[in-house]
C-alpha cells in the first residue's frame, strides 16, 4: 500500500509517494515549494481607468479582452471562459470585439462564454430577452461554436436546479478567466441589487419594482410585461474570477520516480474582472464602488475585495470621485494603456 502525502493542500493538490526509495525525493518536493514560496494567489490592486468618453471606454475594454484570450493563447484542449453582460454599456465593446474577429485579429473559436443573468418566464427569441440581445448583437457576428455559450435558461421546469447546473458548468470549465460586468445607476452588477449577499451564488432573483420600472423600456414601457423575477449569478460567483496558481506534473513526478525540476509545471492563471462604468448617472455607483468601504447595499464595491478588478468609465461617471482619487488614476492611465497593447502575465 503506498502513502499518500498531502502536499501545498491550499492547491487541492495530492502525491502518491512509492514506499521504496522515494523518501529523499518526497523532501526535495516539499523544499522547492517552501524555497519558492509559491502563493495561490498573489494580491494586487483594484485599478480604475478614466478615458475620455465612451467611444475611448469600449476600446479600452475591447483591448483588453483581446489582450487576455491572446496572451492565453486558447486551443481545443485548453479554452479561455469569459463572462459577459447585456445592457447599452457593453455594446460598443462588443462592436469593436467583432471587428477584431472579422479582420483575423482574435478568433472565439475556442473560447467559451457564460452569460450573467435572464430574465425568467419570457421566451429565449424575444426581443427583450438576454439570449436574443446576445445572439444579435455579438454571438452571430463571431466565429464562436453555439455549444460554447452558456445562457441561463428562464424557462426551465426547474429554475433553482438551473442555476445550480450553471455554476456546474463554470466549475467544469475551469472557472471564469475575465468576467466582464456593467454597472447600473444603483451599483448592481447583473441583478445582484442593494441588499444582496456578498456571498451569494447563482440563484433566482425577484426584481426590486425601481428595476422593474427602468427594464419597462424594453417592454414597450408595459410595466405590466416585466417579469419580476431573473436568473442571476452570485456575487460570490463572480469574486470566485481571482488568480490563483496552477500546478501540474509529469507522470514521473507523480509516482516521484527518476524526475527533475523539468517535470514540475508552475502555471500562473490570473483571472480578471473588468466593469464597465459610463455616464454621470452613474457617479454616484462610481464613488460608492471606490472610494467608500465595501457594503452589500453596493454590490460593486465587493470588488474591492478582488486583486484583479479593474474599473474602466468615461469623464462624466468620475464627476462625483474625489480630485486626488482622479488624479491619481489618471497618472497611471499610459501604464494601463502600455498593458493591454503588450502582453500581460498569464
Amino acid at each position: 500500500m503506498q502513502p499518500r502525502i498531502e502536499l501545498a493542500a491550499s492547491c487541492g493538490i495530492q502525491l502518491t509517494a512509492a514506499a521504496s526509495g522515494s523518501f529523499l525525493k518526497l523532501v526535495l518536493t516539499l523544499a522547492i515549494f517552501v524555497t519558492l514560496n509559491l502563493p495561490v494567489l498573489q494580491v494586487k490592486n483594484m485599478q480604475l481607468v478614466i478615458l475620455n468618453d465612451y467611444e475611448e471606454m469600449s476600446e479600452f475594454a475591447a483591448k483588453f479582452v483581446r489582450r487576455r484570450i491572446l496572451d492565453f493563447n486558447p486551443s481545443k484542449d485548453r479554452y479561455f471562459t469569459l463572462g459577459l453582460p447585456t445592457g447599452s454599456t457593453p455594446l460598443g465593446m462588443y462592436k469593436r470585439l467583432i471587428d477584431y474577429c472579422k479582420n483575423g485579429q482574435l478568433s472565439f473559436q475556442f473560447v467559451k462564454t457564460f452569460n450573467m443573468d435572464e430574465y425568467a418566464g419570457i421566451p429565449k427569441n424575444h426581443p427583450a430577452s438576454y439570449h436574443s440581445f446576445m445572439y444579435h448583437n455579438f454571438f452571430r457576428h463571431i466565429d464562436i461554436h453555439p455549444s460554447n455559450v452558456h445562457i441561463l435558461d428562464g424557462n426551465a421546469a426547474d429554475l433553482n436546479k438551473e442555476c445550480e447546473e450553471f455554476e456546474k458548468e463554470i466549475h467544469s470549465a475551469g472557472g471564469i478567466m475575465l468576467f466582464v460586468g456593467g454597472v447600473g445607476s444603483d451599483g448592481h452588477v447583473a441583478f445582484n441589487e442593494p441588499g444582496s449577499s456578498l456571498a451569494s451564488r447563482t440563484r433566482v432573483k425577484t426584481l426590486a419594482q425601481e428595476t422593474i420600472m427602468a427594464n419597462s423600456r424594453f417592454f414597450n414601457n408595459d410595466i405590466s410585461q416585466v417579469p419580476t423575477q431573473a436568473l442571476t449569478v452570485g456575487v460570490g460567483t463572480l469574486l470566485d474570477a481571482h488568480e490563483f496558481m496552477r500546478f501540474r506534473f509529469s507522470p514521473a513526478l507523480l509516482l516521484f520516480v527518476d524526475f527533475n525540476l523539468a517535470d514540475l509545471i508552475i502555471e500562473k492563471l490570473i483571472k480578471h474582472i473588468l466593469l464597465l462604468i459610463s455616464g454621470s448617472l452613474k457617479a454616484h455607483a462610481l464613488h460608492n464602488a471606490v472610494e467608500n468601504g465595501v457594503s452589500h447595499m453596493w454590490t460593486a464595491s465587493a470588488f474591492q475585495l478582488h486583486p484583479k478588478a479593474t474599473f474602466v468609465c468615461d469623464e462624466d461617471a468620475t464627476l462625483e470621485l474625489k480630485v486626488r482619487t482622479v488624479r491619481y488614476f489618471k497618472g497611471l492611465l499610459q501604464t494601463y494603456l502600455r498593458i493591454i497593447e503588450e502582453p500581460i502575465e498569464k
